[in-house]
């Protein structure tokens, strides 16, 4: 008789059914030509705190994306079989993230970044048998965490960004000492809102995102 691992808890039942439909902002779709393909893993355990989510924060060293929280994920490499192999092997090397513990739940739609023309495909996983995290390749990730889903749905960690000029960059948490905007958390709320989990927060408390904030994305 074969084992079969048990299957994911049933809190994760409506995104699972939600998150191959979500729908794609008219700012990220994919344009007609060509763009660099990458995937990022949306890791969903279960800890003391309950249900959680992994996040990472980029090195403040990087040239790129620099001391920025992000989802694990880079560009997909052609051994690396697709978007889903990508986003585990990324997991792994940034943040410890064992794939023989992870059960994929479902791929997103595609989201296309403008600015450094990525067409980045969302995996969504179970994290079955949770490894020990720890930041990954030395100077480029400053920190991993996970981050309980209670915490990330507290209004009182809820806020809105802008640039000083007055340019919205839209919604942003904070956790765990860390200020998630932009990209992350534009598809964080997405992930939410499609598991019901999201509760109703002041999105017209606006903040301007700090000047070391500001300095280290105008690396881009």
């Amino acid at each position: 008789m074969t084992d079969h691992p048990p299957p994911a808890p049933a809190w994760l039942d409506r995104f699972r059914a939600a998150a191959p439909h979500l729908t794609v902002p008219s700012v990220l779709e994919p344009p007609d030509g060509e763009a660099r393909a990458a995937a990022v893993l949306i890791l969903f355990g279960e800890g003391p705190e309950g249900p959680d989510i992994l996040l990472t924060e980029r090195a403040a060293t990087l040239a790129k994306h620099a001391g920025q929280p992000a989802f694990p994920g880079g560009r997909i490499d052609p051994e690396d079989d697709g978007p889903v192999g990508a986003a585990l092997r990324e997991a792994w090397e940034e943040a410890g993230v064992r794939p023989a513990g992870v059960d994929v739940l479902a791929t997103l739609p595609e989201l296309y970044l403008p600015h450094s023309r990525h067409l980045v495909t969302p995996v969504a996983a179970w994290w079955r048998e949770p490894s020990e995290i720890a930041p990954g390749h030395p100077g480029e990730v400053a920190m991993v965490a996970r981050v309980p889903i209670a915490e990330l749905v507290d209004p009182a960690n809820r806020l809105t960004v802008r640039h000083p000029s007055g340019f919205r960059f839209g919604p942003a948490f904070r956790v765990r000492g860390m200020l998630v905007w932009g990209f992350t958390a534009g598809l964080l709320t997405q992930v939410l809102d499609a598991g019901g989990w999201n509760r109703p927060w002041d999105a017209d408390h606006v903040e301007d995102l700090p000047s070391e904030v500001l300095d280290l994305a105008a690396r881009d």
